[in-house]
Protein backbone atom coordinates (compact mmCIF):
# COMPACT_ATOMS: atom_id res chain seq x y z
CA UNK A 1 0.00 0.00 0.00
CA UNK A 2 1.03 3.56 -0.68
CA UNK A 3 -2.04 4.99 1.08
CA UNK A 4 -3.98 3.66 4.07
CA UNK A 5 -7.47 4.99 4.74
CA UNK A 6 -8.50 4.94 8.41
CA UNK A 7 -12.26 5.08 8.87
CA UNK A 8 -15.12 4.01 11.13
CA UNK A 9 -17.03 2.61 8.12
CA UNK A 10 -16.38 0.85 4.83
CA UNK A 11 -19.08 -0.51 2.52
CA UNK A 12 -20.11 -3.33 2.32
CA UNK A 13 -18.46 -4.44 5.57
CA UNK A 14 -19.87 -1.66 7.77
CA UNK A 15 -22.02 1.23 6.62
CA UNK A 16 -24.18 3.79 8.40
CA UNK A 17 -24.05 6.53 5.77
CA UNK A 18 -22.05 8.18 3.02
CA UNK A 19 -18.75 7.75 4.85
CA UNK A 20 -19.05 3.99 4.33
CA UNK A 21 -19.72 4.41 0.62
CA UNK A 22 -16.69 6.67 0.17
CA UNK A 23 -14.31 4.41 2.11
CA UNK A 24 -15.53 1.41 0.14
CA UNK A 25 -15.27 2.97 -3.32
CA UNK A 26 -12.47 5.56 -3.39
CA UNK A 27 -9.68 3.02 -2.66
CA UNK A 28 -10.70 0.93 -5.68
CA UNK A 29 -10.38 3.88 -8.02
CA UNK A 30 -7.15 5.10 -6.43
CA UNK A 31 -5.64 1.64 -6.86
CA UNK A 32 -6.82 1.47 -10.47
CA UNK A 33 -5.17 4.84 -11.09
CA UNK A 34 -1.81 3.58 -9.85
CA UNK A 35 -1.93 4.44 -6.13
CA UNK A 36 -2.27 1.11 -4.24
CA UNK A 37 -4.63 1.80 -1.36
CA UNK A 38 -5.94 -0.09 1.67
CA UNK A 39 -8.53 0.54 4.39
CA UNK A 40 -8.73 -0.24 8.09
CA UNK A 41 -11.86 -0.01 10.26
CA UNK A 42 -12.83 -1.41 13.67
CA UNK A 43 -14.16 -4.97 13.69
CA UNK A 44 -17.84 -4.84 14.59
CA UNK A 45 -20.17 -7.76 15.11
CA UNK A 46 -21.90 -7.26 11.77
CA UNK A 47 -23.16 -9.78 9.23
CA UNK A 48 -20.62 -9.10 6.47
CA UNK A 49 -17.68 -9.20 8.86
CA UNK A 50 -18.93 -12.39 10.49
CA UNK A 51 -19.31 -14.11 7.11
CA UNK A 52 -15.79 -13.37 5.81
CA UNK A 53 -12.49 -14.91 6.77
CA UNK A 54 -9.72 -12.84 8.33
CA UNK A 55 -6.18 -13.70 9.33
CA UNK A 56 -4.13 -11.95 12.00
CA UNK A 57 -1.21 -9.79 10.88
CA UNK A 58 -0.37 -8.13 14.19
CA UNK A 59 -1.10 -8.47 17.91
CA UNK A 60 -0.66 -5.80 20.53
CA UNK A 61 -2.19 -3.82 23.37
CA UNK A 62 -2.80 -0.12 23.84
CA UNK A 63 -2.74 1.64 27.16
CA UNK A 64 -5.69 3.72 28.35
CA UNK A 65 -4.44 5.33 31.58
CA UNK A 66 -3.99 2.47 34.05
CA UNK A 67 -5.16 -0.51 32.01
CA UNK A 68 -4.26 -2.20 28.74
CA UNK A 69 -6.62 -3.01 25.88
CA UNK A 70 -5.48 -6.00 23.79
CA UNK A 71 -6.16 -5.99 20.06
CA UNK A 72 -5.33 -7.77 16.84
CA UNK A 73 -5.05 -6.35 13.35
CA UNK A 74 -6.59 -8.74 10.84
CA UNK A 75 -6.69 -8.76 7.05
CA UNK A 76 -9.61 -10.03 5.01
CA UNK A 77 -8.31 -13.18 3.35
CA UNK A 78 -10.26 -13.29 0.09
CA UNK A 79 -9.64 -9.77 -1.26
CA UNK A 80 -13.41 -9.42 -1.44
CA UNK A 81 -13.30 -5.62 -1.75
CA UNK A 82 -10.61 -5.48 -4.43
CA UNK A 83 -8.07 -3.79 -2.15
CA UNK A 84 -6.30 -4.70 1.12
CA UNK A 85 -8.95 -4.52 3.83
CA UNK A 86 -8.00 -4.64 7.49
CA UNK A 87 -9.92 -4.57 10.75
CA UNK A 88 -8.81 -3.77 14.29
CA UNK A 89 -10.37 -6.42 16.50
CA UNK A 90 -10.67 -4.81 19.94
CA UNK A 91 -12.76 -7.04 22.25
CA UNK A 92 -15.01 -5.16 24.63
CA UNK A 93 -14.91 -1.99 22.53
CA UNK A 94 -16.22 -2.73 19.06
CA UNK A 95 -17.55 -6.31 19.07
CA UNK A 96 -21.12 -4.98 19.14
CA UNK A 97 -24.10 -5.24 16.83
CA UNK A 98 -23.95 -1.61 15.77
CA UNK A 99 -21.45 0.92 14.46
CA UNK A 100 -22.38 3.99 16.48
CA UNK A 101 -25.39 2.82 18.45
CA UNK A 102 -27.09 -0.31 19.73
CA UNK A 103 -30.01 -1.95 17.88
CA UNK A 104 -32.40 0.23 19.90
CA UNK A 105 -30.86 3.37 18.40
CA UNK A 106 -29.08 4.53 21.56
CA UNK A 107 -25.51 5.81 21.17
CA UNK A 108 -22.72 4.04 23.01
CA UNK A 109 -21.54 5.81 26.14
CA UNK A 110 -17.84 4.84 25.92
CA UNK A 111 -16.92 6.38 22.57
CA UNK A 112 -13.89 8.21 24.01
CA UNK A 113 -12.27 4.91 25.01
CA UNK A 114 -13.43 3.15 21.86
CA UNK A 115 -11.93 5.57 19.36
CA UNK A 116 -8.79 6.22 21.36
CA UNK A 117 -8.11 2.49 21.42
CA UNK A 118 -8.83 2.15 17.68
CA UNK A 119 -6.58 5.02 16.61
CA UNK A 120 -3.73 3.85 18.80
CA UNK A 121 -4.10 0.25 17.61
CA UNK A 122 -3.68 1.46 14.02
CA UNK A 123 -0.60 3.51 14.88
CA UNK A 124 1.00 0.78 16.95
CA UNK A 125 0.53 -1.68 14.10
CA UNK A 126 2.09 0.73 11.59
CA UNK A 127 4.95 1.54 13.91
CA UNK A 128 5.87 -2.15 14.19
CA UNK A 129 5.19 -3.26 10.61
CA UNK A 130 7.80 -3.34 7.83
CA UNK A 131 5.36 -2.59 5.01
CA UNK A 132 4.21 0.84 6.08
CA UNK A 133 2.11 3.03 3.80
CA UNK A 134 3.55 6.30 2.56
CA UNK A 135 0.51 8.37 3.58
CA UNK A 136 -2.38 8.17 6.06
CA UNK A 137 -5.81 9.34 4.93
CA UNK A 138 -8.10 9.80 7.95
CA UNK A 139 -11.86 10.27 7.92
CA UNK A 140 -14.04 12.24 10.36
CA UNK A 141 -13.58 12.76 14.08
CA UNK A 142 -13.27 9.03 14.84
CA UNK A 143 -9.72 9.23 13.44
CA UNK A 144 -9.09 12.93 14.07
CA UNK A 145 -6.41 12.49 16.74
CA UNK A 146 -4.10 10.48 14.48
CA UNK A 147 -2.50 13.55 12.81
CA UNK A 148 -1.80 14.90 16.31
CA UNK A 149 -0.49 11.63 17.74
CA UNK A 150 2.08 11.02 15.02
CA UNK A 151 3.54 14.49 15.56
CA UNK A 152 3.26 15.06 19.29
CA UNK A 153 3.02 11.73 21.14
CA UNK A 154 6.39 10.28 22.10
CA UNK A 155 5.12 6.75 21.58
CA UNK A 156 4.28 7.33 17.90
CA UNK A 157 6.94 9.86 16.91
CA UNK A 158 8.54 7.20 14.72
CA UNK A 159 5.68 7.92 12.30
CA UNK A 160 6.07 11.70 12.32
CA UNK A 161 7.36 11.62 8.72
CA UNK A 162 4.01 10.19 7.51
CA UNK A 163 1.95 12.78 5.58
CA UNK A 164 -1.67 12.96 6.76
CA UNK A 165 -4.78 13.92 4.80
CA UNK A 166 -8.00 14.41 6.73
CA UNK A 167 -11.42 14.32 5.05
CA UNK A 168 -14.23 16.08 6.89
CA UNK A 169 -17.46 14.34 5.93
CA UNK A 170 -19.74 15.87 8.55
CA UNK A 171 -18.91 18.98 10.52
CA UNK A 172 -21.84 18.49 12.88
CA UNK A 173 -20.03 15.76 14.80
CA UNK A 174 -16.82 16.78 16.55
CA UNK A 175 -16.28 13.85 18.92
CA UNK A 176 -15.42 16.39 21.65
CA UNK A 177 -14.87 15.32 25.25
CA UNK A 178 -13.83 17.02 28.47
CA UNK A 179 -10.30 17.61 29.68
CA UNK A 180 -11.11 15.37 32.64
CA UNK A 181 -10.52 12.50 30.18
CA UNK A 182 -7.07 13.73 29.20
CA UNK A 183 -5.49 10.92 31.25
CA UNK A 184 -6.78 8.42 28.65
CA UNK A 185 -4.54 9.91 25.94
CA UNK A 186 -1.00 8.70 25.35
CA UNK A 187 1.68 11.05 26.69
CA UNK A 188 2.12 14.12 24.48
CA UNK A 189 4.32 17.19 24.31
CA UNK A 190 3.15 19.73 26.89
CA UNK A 191 3.52 22.62 24.45
CA UNK A 192 1.12 20.87 22.03
CA UNK A 193 -1.81 20.98 24.46
CA UNK A 194 -3.43 23.88 22.63
CA UNK A 195 -3.73 21.80 19.46
CA UNK A 196 -6.17 19.50 21.26
CA UNK A 197 -8.36 22.28 22.62
CA UNK A 198 -11.36 23.93 21.05
CA UNK A 199 -13.97 25.77 23.12
CA UNK A 200 -12.61 24.33 26.34
CA UNK A 201 -12.79 20.66 25.29
CA UNK A 202 -10.55 18.13 23.62
CA UNK A 203 -11.97 18.25 20.10
CA UNK A 204 -10.73 15.55 17.68
CA UNK A 205 -12.26 17.24 14.63
CA UNK A 206 -10.65 20.60 15.37
CA UNK A 207 -7.38 18.86 16.24
CA UNK A 208 -7.34 17.16 12.84
CA UNK A 209 -7.98 20.46 11.07
CA UNK A 210 -5.02 21.99 12.93
CA UNK A 211 -2.60 19.09 12.56
CA UNK A 212 -3.25 17.28 9.25
CA UNK A 213 -1.12 18.25 6.28
CA UNK A 214 -4.16 18.73 4.04
CA UNK A 215 -7.90 18.97 4.75
CA UNK A 216 -10.61 18.00 2.29
CA UNK A 217 -14.38 18.22 2.46
CA UNK A 218 -16.76 16.23 0.32
CA UNK A 219 -18.00 19.07 -1.89
CA UNK A 220 -16.90 22.63 -2.70
CA UNK A 221 -20.17 24.15 -1.46
CA UNK A 222 -19.94 22.29 1.83
CA UNK A 223 -16.49 23.72 2.47
CA UNK A 224 -17.95 27.22 2.09
CA UNK A 225 -20.84 26.35 4.41
CA UNK A 226 -18.43 25.02 7.04
CA UNK A 227 -16.50 28.28 6.94
CA UNK A 228 -19.67 30.37 7.14
CA UNK A 229 -21.78 28.73 9.83
CA UNK A 230 -22.24 24.95 9.53
CA UNK A 231 -19.35 23.63 11.59
CA UNK A 232 -20.66 24.01 15.13
CA UNK A 233 -18.37 26.86 16.15
CA UNK A 234 -15.33 25.86 14.07
CA UNK A 235 -15.92 28.44 11.36
CA UNK A 236 -13.01 30.66 12.35
CA UNK A 237 -10.65 27.70 12.48
CA UNK A 238 -11.61 26.54 8.99
CA UNK A 239 -11.19 30.07 7.68
CA UNK A 240 -7.77 30.27 9.33
CA UNK A 241 -6.71 26.94 7.81
CA UNK A 242 -8.27 27.57 4.40
CA UNK A 243 -4.84 27.51 2.72
CA UNK A 244 -4.75 23.73 3.17
CA UNK A 245 -8.48 23.04 2.60
CA UNK A 246 -10.07 21.78 -0.61
CA UNK A 247 -13.61 20.68 -1.45
CA UNK A 248 -13.68 17.54 -3.60
CA UNK A 249 -17.05 16.22 -4.68
CA UNK A 250 -17.58 12.55 -3.92
CA UNK A 251 -18.23 10.11 -6.72
CA UNK A 252 -20.22 6.89 -6.79
CA UNK A 253 -19.09 3.35 -7.43
CA UNK A 254 -20.50 2.68 -10.89
CA UNK A 255 -19.75 -1.02 -10.54
CA UNK A 256 -22.13 -1.25 -7.57
CA UNK A 257 -24.57 1.36 -8.88
CA UNK A 258 -25.10 0.16 -12.43
CA UNK A 259 -28.77 -0.05 -13.51
CA UNK A 260 -27.86 -2.42 -16.36
CA UNK A 261 -26.42 -5.09 -14.04
CA UNK A 262 -27.89 -4.37 -10.58
CA UNK A 263 -29.12 -7.68 -9.15
CA UNK A 264 -31.41 -5.90 -6.67
CA UNK A 265 -33.68 -4.59 -9.43
CA UNK A 266 -36.84 -6.15 -10.76
CA UNK A 267 -35.69 -5.42 -14.32
CA UNK A 268 -32.27 -4.25 -15.57
CA UNK A 269 -31.82 -1.24 -17.80
CA UNK A 270 -31.93 -2.00 -21.50
CA UNK A 271 -32.43 0.30 -24.46
CA UNK A 272 -35.93 1.32 -23.37
CA UNK A 273 -35.65 3.66 -20.36
CA UNK A 274 -39.42 3.99 -19.99
CA UNK A 275 -39.84 0.20 -19.82
CA UNK A 276 -37.04 -0.03 -17.24
CA UNK A 277 -38.66 2.58 -15.03
CA UNK A 278 -42.16 1.16 -15.46
CA UNK A 279 -41.15 -2.39 -14.51
CA UNK A 280 -39.30 -1.32 -11.37
CA UNK A 281 -41.99 1.14 -10.34
CA UNK A 282 -44.57 -1.63 -10.52
CA UNK A 283 -42.60 -3.83 -8.11
CA UNK A 284 -41.69 -0.93 -5.82
CA UNK A 285 -45.31 0.22 -5.62
CA UNK A 286 -46.42 -3.33 -4.90
CA UNK A 287 -43.88 -3.65 -2.08
CA UNK A 288 -45.04 -0.39 -0.49
CA UNK A 289 -48.70 -1.03 -1.33
CA UNK A 290 -48.95 2.21 -3.30
CA UNK A 291 -50.85 3.06 -6.46
CA UNK A 292 -48.34 2.89 -9.36
CA UNK A 293 -50.50 5.24 -11.45
CA UNK A 294 -49.57 8.15 -9.19
CA UNK A 295 -46.28 10.09 -9.38
CA UNK A 296 -44.12 8.21 -6.88
CA UNK A 297 -41.80 10.16 -4.59
CA UNK A 298 -39.34 8.38 -2.29
CA UNK A 299 -37.21 9.34 0.69
CA UNK A 300 -34.24 7.06 1.45
CA UNK A 301 -32.05 7.80 4.43
CA UNK A 302 -31.60 8.19 8.15
CA UNK A 303 -34.58 9.58 10.03
CA UNK A 304 -32.74 12.45 11.69
CA UNK A 305 -33.03 16.23 11.67
CA UNK A 306 -29.86 16.60 9.63
CA UNK A 307 -31.58 14.83 6.72
CA UNK A 308 -34.73 16.91 7.14
CA UNK A 309 -36.82 13.87 8.03
CA UNK A 310 -38.71 15.86 10.68
CA UNK A 311 -40.15 18.10 7.93
CA UNK A 312 -41.81 15.17 6.19
CA UNK A 313 -44.78 14.31 8.49
CA UNK A 314 -46.42 17.75 8.33
CA UNK A 315 -45.51 17.98 4.66
CA UNK A 316 -47.25 14.68 3.98
CA UNK A 317 -50.43 15.99 5.60
CA UNK A 318 -50.28 19.06 3.39
CA UNK A 319 -49.60 17.36 0.07
CA UNK A 320 -52.12 14.59 0.67
CA UNK A 321 -54.81 17.24 0.95
CA UNK A 322 -53.63 19.34 -1.99
CA UNK A 323 -51.42 17.34 -4.38
CA UNK A 324 -53.48 14.29 -3.38
CA UNK A 325 -52.56 12.15 -6.35
CA UNK A 326 -48.95 11.93 -5.19
CA UNK A 327 -47.69 8.67 -3.64
CA UNK A 328 -44.84 8.70 -1.12
CA UNK A 329 -42.54 5.83 -0.09
CA UNK A 330 -40.13 6.23 2.83
CA UNK A 331 -37.24 3.91 3.62
CA UNK A 332 -35.08 4.51 6.65
CA UNK A 333 -34.59 4.24 10.38
CA UNK A 334 -33.40 6.56 13.10
CA UNK A 335 -35.16 8.76 15.62
CA UNK A 336 -37.63 6.55 17.54
CA UNK A 337 -40.13 9.41 17.85
CA UNK A 338 -40.12 9.97 14.09
CA UNK A 339 -40.49 6.26 13.46
CA UNK A 340 -43.64 6.31 15.59
CA UNK A 341 -45.07 9.22 13.61
CA UNK A 342 -44.41 7.49 10.29
CA UNK A 343 -46.07 4.31 11.58
CA UNK A 344 -49.20 6.35 12.25
CA UNK A 345 -49.05 7.88 8.75
CA UNK A 346 -49.03 4.34 7.32
CA UNK A 347 -52.51 3.90 8.76
CA UNK A 348 -53.73 7.35 7.82
CA UNK A 349 -52.95 7.36 4.09
CA UNK A 350 -53.17 3.80 2.75
CA UNK A 351 -52.24 3.52 -0.91
CA UNK A 352 -50.64 6.96 -0.85
CA UNK A 353 -48.01 6.84 1.91
CA UNK A 354 -45.96 3.95 3.23
CA UNK A 355 -42.87 3.85 5.43
CA UNK A 356 -40.50 0.90 5.73
CA UNK A 357 -38.68 1.63 8.98
CA UNK A 358 -35.47 -0.25 8.31
CA UNK A 359 -32.08 -0.15 6.63
CA UNK A 360 -32.42 -2.31 3.52
CA UNK A 361 -29.74 -1.99 0.83
CA UNK A 362 -31.64 -3.99 -1.78
CA UNK A 363 -34.86 -2.04 -1.29
CA UNK A 364 -32.88 1.20 -1.54
CA UNK A 365 -31.59 0.17 -4.97
CA UNK A 366 -35.15 -0.66 -6.05
CA UNK A 367 -36.36 2.71 -4.74
CA UNK A 368 -33.83 4.57 -6.87
CA UNK A 369 -34.88 2.59 -9.94
CA UNK A 370 -38.64 2.54 -9.38
CA UNK A 371 -39.37 6.04 -8.11
CA UNK A 372 -40.21 9.02 -10.26
CA UNK A 373 -38.66 11.47 -7.79
CA UNK A 374 -36.30 11.31 -4.80
CA UNK A 375 -36.98 13.81 -2.01
CA UNK A 376 -33.99 15.15 -0.04
CA UNK A 377 -35.05 18.07 2.23
CA UNK A 378 -31.72 18.06 4.08
CA UNK A 379 -30.87 20.74 6.61
CA UNK A 380 -27.25 19.97 5.81
CA UNK A 381 -25.85 17.66 3.13
CA UNK A 382 -22.05 17.66 2.94
CA UNK A 383 -22.06 15.90 -0.43
CA UNK A 384 -24.99 13.58 -0.77
CA UNK A 385 -24.74 10.37 -2.72
CA UNK A 386 -28.42 9.46 -2.88
CA UNK A 387 -29.16 12.12 -5.48
CA UNK A 388 -26.35 10.71 -7.64
CA UNK A 389 -27.66 7.16 -7.28
CA UNK A 390 -31.15 8.39 -8.15
CA UNK A 391 -30.06 10.25 -11.28
CA UNK A 392 -28.02 7.26 -12.46
CA UNK A 393 -31.22 5.21 -12.20
CA UNK A 394 -33.44 7.82 -13.90
CA UNK A 395 -35.11 9.24 -10.78
CA UNK A 396 -35.33 13.03 -10.66
CA UNK A 397 -34.09 14.57 -7.38
CA UNK A 398 -36.14 17.12 -5.43
CA UNK A 399 -33.61 18.66 -3.06
CA UNK A 400 -32.95 21.54 -0.73
CA UNK A 401 -30.08 23.83 -1.80
CA UNK A 402 -27.52 22.57 0.69
CA UNK A 403 -23.89 21.49 0.31
CA UNK A 404 -23.27 18.96 -2.40
CA UNK A 405 -26.92 19.01 -3.45
CA UNK A 406 -26.30 22.52 -4.72
CA UNK A 407 -23.22 21.32 -6.63
CA UNK A 408 -24.87 18.32 -8.29
CA UNK A 409 -28.51 19.31 -8.89
CA UNK A 410 -28.98 22.48 -10.94
CA UNK A 411 -32.69 23.35 -11.10
CA UNK A 412 -34.66 22.54 -14.24
CA UNK A 413 -35.67 26.21 -14.35
CA UNK A 414 -32.11 27.31 -15.02
CA UNK A 415 -31.25 28.36 -18.60
CA UNK A 416 -29.25 26.40 -21.19
CA UNK A 417 -30.87 23.05 -20.45
CA UNK A 418 -28.52 22.10 -17.61
CA UNK A 419 -31.23 21.33 -15.05
CA UNK A 420 -31.16 17.94 -13.35
CA UNK A 421 -33.88 18.31 -10.74
CA UNK A 422 -35.98 20.57 -8.56
CA UNK A 423 -34.39 22.69 -5.83
CA UNK A 424 -35.85 24.70 -2.97
CA UNK A 425 -33.96 27.04 -0.67
CA UNK A 426 -35.70 27.40 2.67
CA UNK A 427 -36.21 24.56 5.13
CA UNK A 428 -39.94 25.21 5.40
CA UNK A 429 -43.26 23.55 4.71
CA UNK A 430 -44.13 26.16 2.10
CA UNK A 431 -40.92 25.66 0.10
CA UNK A 432 -41.09 21.88 0.43
CA UNK A 433 -44.71 21.79 -0.70
CA UNK A 434 -43.99 24.03 -3.69
CA UNK A 435 -41.11 21.76 -4.72
CA UNK A 436 -43.36 18.69 -4.63
CA UNK A 437 -46.06 20.60 -6.52
CA UNK A 438 -43.49 21.36 -9.23
CA UNK A 439 -42.58 17.67 -9.32
CA UNK A 440 -46.20 16.66 -9.92
CA UNK A 441 -46.53 19.27 -12.68
CA UNK A 442 -43.33 18.02 -14.30
CA UNK A 443 -44.62 14.43 -14.14
CA UNK A 444 -47.69 15.44 -16.14
CA UNK A 445 -45.61 17.21 -18.78
CA UNK A 446 -44.33 13.93 -20.17
CA UNK A 447 -42.10 15.21 -23.00
CA UNK A 448 -40.09 17.44 -20.62
CA UNK A 449 -40.21 14.81 -17.86
CA UNK A 450 -38.71 12.19 -20.16
CA UNK A 451 -36.12 14.65 -21.48
CA UNK A 452 -34.92 15.46 -17.94
CA UNK A 453 -34.83 11.76 -17.11
CA UNK A 454 -32.68 10.98 -20.14
CA UNK A 455 -30.37 13.89 -19.33
CA UNK A 456 -29.71 12.89 -15.74
CA UNK A 457 -28.99 9.29 -16.70
CA UNK A 458 -26.19 10.50 -18.99
CA UNK A 459 -24.41 12.39 -16.19
CA UNK A 460 -21.11 10.82 -15.15
CA UNK A 461 -20.81 10.67 -11.36
CA UNK A 462 -18.07 8.02 -11.26
CA UNK A 463 -15.08 8.30 -8.95
CA UNK A 464 -12.44 8.77 -11.68
CA UNK A 465 -12.49 12.58 -11.60
CA UNK A 466 -12.64 12.80 -7.81
CA UNK A 467 -9.93 10.17 -7.38
CA UNK A 468 -7.74 12.24 -9.67
CA UNK A 469 -8.18 15.26 -7.39
CA UNK A 470 -7.09 13.19 -4.37
CA UNK A 471 -4.09 11.87 -6.29
CA UNK A 472 -3.05 15.45 -7.07
CA UNK A 473 -3.01 16.12 -3.30
CA UNK A 474 -1.05 12.94 -2.65
CA UNK A 475 1.52 13.95 -5.30
CA UNK A 476 2.04 17.26 -3.51
CA UNK A 477 3.14 15.19 -0.52
CA UNK A 478 5.54 13.01 -2.50
CA UNK A 479 3.35 10.04 -3.44
CA UNK A 480 3.98 8.74 -6.95
CA UNK A 481 1.72 6.67 -9.19
CA UNK A 482 2.79 3.28 -10.47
Amino acid sequence: MKVLHVSAECYPAAKAGGLGDVAGALPKFLSAAGVPTGVIIPKYRLKWLDEHQFHTVYKGAVRLHNYYVPFTIQRESGNALGFPFFVADIPGKFDRAGIYSDPGGYNYSDDVERYLSFQQAVLQWLLNSPGRPQLLHCHDHHTGLIPFMVRHCQEYRGLSWLPTVFTLHNGAYHGAFGWDNMYLLPAFDAEARGLLDWSGNINPLATAVKCAWRITTVSPSYLKELQQGSSGGMEYLLQHEQHKCLGILNGIDTQVWNPASDSYLAAPLGEDIAAFKRANKEVLAQHFRLDPRRPLVSFVGRLVGEKGADLIPDLIHRVMHSEGELAFALLGAGNPGLEGVFSQLNQQYPGRFRAALEYNEGLAHLAYAGSDFLFMPSRTEPCGLNQMYAMTYGTIPVVRSAGGLKDTVPDIGEPNGVGRGIRFNQFSLDDGQLALYRAVQLYHNQPIFEEVRRRIMQTNFSWEKSAGAYIDIYKEMGITTN
